[in-house]
């Protein structure tokens, strides 16, 4: 079952359903049956790069080396598949295209581009994305991570925190602040092979969400790069952010696919229980949830369905990727929690997937931009005014 009450799919094209059902199937036989234990036991399998690169899903909306070139929907309508069954299998897909590929192949050389992006569209080269730290979150122009230029190379010291796929990735994307250089424009990317002396990567542990993800804590310490190491344009937070803006886009996608699996959960589960000798289902006050959520799923299937559409005409802008970001994202959790009281005490085991996804959301309603600063870019689009620097 695959609750679609508005028929919002008979939106997608032709094309865009045939990706929807292939990994749609691969979700469900490969991924579906083990993500519990995943999640259970705080990891994931060290193969999954190369199956999810088989399936031609990674970088799947970039063009040329390697990448499939898909449309902007049918990657969205991708992660929505992959987040059905967990959000930390849509953001390993998710920072490996949308933030670690993307960056390289926005603001790459051709020599980083033909050296890492055919093997990561395969899999073969996992990669990170290093812009968050301890004590720069929603305000990354305040980064401490440093680079200096020694000669012709590049040294760097300092950083990053909430880094995903970041003990296992071979390339990660380094954001530092170049030292002697003022505010944003200071700001330079790095394309950093894993193996390079200086780098080290530990996986933070006791995490409560996001369990089937691997996250890392990245640390430089007098990191020496050559001269070419560096994005060779781009200057400032416009980088990181167009990064984060494709990210999100995806974000937007998938949490649709979270909240839809949690309502299909309760509806078979309240459909099935029974108590004062008829189904759960049958009590006004369940249908009233029922409804509720399938009204909060089908909208936000509307909106994500609507940014595609703007973003394969290229009019997307980053307060409409804002608005959906925080509209999805905050609509799932609610659908999360509302499914969780659905199935009473069954709904906070691991035979049931509503807690792990509320559990998740609680995560993704934060990362790549709180609600808060999702809210302000809306209202900086509305008023003309920026609340924040």
């Amino acid at each position: 079952m695959s609750h679609d009450f508005l028929e919002v799919d008979d939106l997608l094209t032709d094309e865009d359903r045939a990706i929807r059902d292939t990994v749609r199937d691969f979700a469900q036989s490969e991924l579906a049956p083990h993500v519990a234990e995943w999640y259970d036991e705080g990891t994931l399998p060290e193969d999954l790069g190369k199956l999810f690169g088989k399936l031609g899903l990674l970088g799947m909306h970039l063009e040329g080396h390697g990448c499939a070139g898909t449309s902007a929907t049918a990657y969205g309508v991708a992660c929505r598949e992959l987040e059905a069954i967990d959000s930390g299998l849509r953001s390993f897909v998710s920072v490996q295209g949308s933030l670690a590929m993307f960056a390289i192949h926005r603001w790459g050389s051709e020599e980083q581009k033909a050296e890492w992006l055919p093997r990561m569209a395969t899999g073969d080269a996992i990669g990170c994305f290093g812009l968050t730290e301890p004590d720069a979150g929603s305000d990354p122009g305040s980064m401490k991570t440093r680079a200096r230029q020694d000669g012709s190379d590049w040294v760097l010291n300092g950083s990053k925190m909430w880094i995903t796929n970041g003990t296992f990735a071979d390339v990660a994307i380094v954001w530092a602040r170049v030292e002697g250089r003022g505010a944003d424009e200071g700001i330079r990317g790095f394309v950093v092979p894993t193996d390079t002396p200086g780098f080290t990567a530990q996986k933070i542990q006791r995490k409560l969400s996001l369990r089937a993800s691997v996250t890392a804590e990245l640390a430089f310490d007098d990191l020496r790069l050559p001269a070419d190491a560096v994005f060779p344009e781009v200057r400032g937070l416009k980088g990181p952010l167009s990064c984060l803006n494709e990210a999100r886009y995806g974000i937007a996608w998938g949490v649709v696919g979270a909240a839809r699996t949690c309502l299909e959960e309760s509806l078979v589960y309240t459909m099935a229980r029974e108590q004062f000798g008829k189904p759960l289902a049958s009590f006004q006050l369940t249908q009233r949830k029922l409804a509720m959520m399938t009204v909060a799923v089908s909208n936000a299937s509307l909106v994500a369905w609507r940014l595609g559409a703007l973003k394969d005409a290229g009019t997307l802008t980053p307060a409409h990727v804002s608005y959906a970001k925080y509209a999805n994202a905050r609509a799932a959790l609610d659908v999360a929690r509302e499914a969780r009281t659905t199935l009473g005490g069954a709904g906070i085991t691991l035979d049931h997937s509503v807690m792990r996804h509320m559990n998740n959301l609680e995560t993704v309603v934060t990362y790549e931009g709180t609600e808060e600063m999702h809210l302000l870019s809306v209202a900086s689009e509305l008023t003309g005014i920026r609340a924040f620097r």
